[in-house]
């Protein structure tokens, strides 16, 4: 549920994962839309097109090799992986730099 881009340690996911801020059927509705309406067989142009997001955007593999995640792990890996993490965490300090300005009321 975090991201690396939130400062969150360590970030895993399965296999099956989609890691994509929207899902599939949404962002084809959305992108294809004028494409969809003129398609003489809109629902297999939707099915293609859903299955084409998947495998370049909603994929797990591809977010680990841009960095957003750290590894794909498979569920039988789970626990181990996430002892290793919380013990490599257990005694880190974070600190931010002090702020320079406060929040005024608007």
């Amino acid at each position: 549920m975090a991201s690396k881009h939130i400062r969150a340690d360590m970030n895993y996911a399965y296999p099956t994962a989609e890691i994509a801020v929207m899902g599939p059927q949404g962002a084809v509705e959305i992108l294809y839309r004028k494409e969809l309406e003129a398609s003489s067989d809109p629902q297999k142009f939707k099915e293609e097109k859903v299955e084409e997001f998947r495998r370049k955007f909603a994929n797990p593999y591809i977010a680990a090799q841009r960095g957003y995640i750290d590894e794909v792990i498979e569920p039988q890996h789970t626990r181990s992986k996430l002892i290793r993490a919380l013990e490599m965490t257990a005694n880190k300090r974070d600190t931010n730099p002090p702020r320079k300005h406060g929040n005024i009321p608007l």
